[in-house]
């Protein structure tokens, strides 16, 4: 039986493909196109944020308003209005010639940026950081770890300022006696409320990586209340001059700084802190909490 024998056949190659503008011209600088999309990144991050706040506007409002509310309420509308309300009140007779609803607006605009700060940060962090770990979604943006940590600092002051905005018509219409503030300097104005509100993002950063996800809530009964109350939020901290080692021991607390920087730019006739002392340890803690923070953020991601 005669075999017939295969067909080798050769096909003809394809000749090579004509070189393209874009592969003659390699892509130079990655780095530099990479570091070009970290900006988008991160502003598409907080959009992100912002319209999570969005659909929760109305928790976000509760929480902003409830606690100034209340001391408004309580501290310069009820006791004024009692027989005898300056006696039951004697911070409000230690205030001298401003009545007490002028030196209270400074100190609980601070209040409402240092709480909402920690609770946009730290109780967040405690879901993420949980079992179910969904900070990992939030890690894989295309932004270094870091930014991602910076972000939640930039969307946290955002909060802060918007409640501390909300403080301020409060104070106008709750109080029984009238609230004579008035800002000089819009500038140094600003400048507090970007300051304070980046500083109580940063402490909310630092206390949400560095306390166990189960310990969060201990947080507000033996840190925040202290830190608040001691914070000279409901009196100048001129007025602790007779009791010297507490006037100082106070100042290693940022929302000293908060409430003074506030009294100085709305009630400038209050006694307060020189400005130029308020801005520097204003910028040290904010810079050493935020350094701390970013650091405790990078240690719980990477583990």
């Amino acid at each position: 039986m005669q075999t017939i024998p295969a067909l080798e056949t050769e096909l003809p190659l394809a000749p090579p493909a004509a070189p393209t503008a874009a592969s003659e011209q390699p892509r130079r600088y990655p780095d530099l196109d990479r570091r070009a999309l970290y900006p988008r990144a991160f502003w598409g991050l907080f959009l992100r944020d912002l319209h999570v706040l969005r659909r929760e506007k109305i928790p976000f409002l509760i929480r902003v308003c409830m606690n100034p509310l209340l001391f408004l309420f309580v501290f310069t509308y009820i006791m004024p209005n009692m027989s005898g309300g300056a006696a039951m009140n004697p911070t409000a007779a230690m205030a001298g010639q401003m009545n007490f609803s002028t030196v209270l607006l400074p100190g609980l605009m601070a209040v409402a940026i240092m709480f909402s700060g920690i609770a946009a940060i730290a109780l967040p962090l405690a879901q993420e950081f949980g079992i179910t770990r969904e900070i990992d979604d939030r890690v894989m943006c295309p932004l270094p770890v870091a930014a991602v940590a910076l972000e939640k600092i930039c969307f946290s002051a955002l909060q802060s300022i918007v409640a501390a905005s909300i403080v301020f018509p409060l104070a106008y219409f709750v109080p029984a006696t009238p609230v004579y503030a008035h800002v000089y300097n819009w500038p140094f104005l600003l400048l507090m409320l970007v300051l304070a509100s980046l500083t109580a993002g940063a402490l909310g950063l630092t206390i949400g990586t560095t306390v166990k996800p189960q310990q969060i809530s201990l947080i507000f009964g033996t840190v925040v209340m202290p830190i608040t109350f001691l914070g000279c939020v409901y009196y100048p901290w001129a007025q602790l001059q007779p009791m010297p080692k507490l006037q100082y021991g106070v100042l290693i607390n940022p929302i000293v700084y908060m409430s003074e920087g506030l009294r100085a730019a709305l009630t400038p006739d209050v006694q307060h802190m020189d400005p130029r002392i308020i801005v520097v340890m204003l910028s040290f803690f904010c810079f050493v909490l935020t350094v701390t923070g970013v650091r405790g953020f990078l240690r719980r991601v990477i583990s």
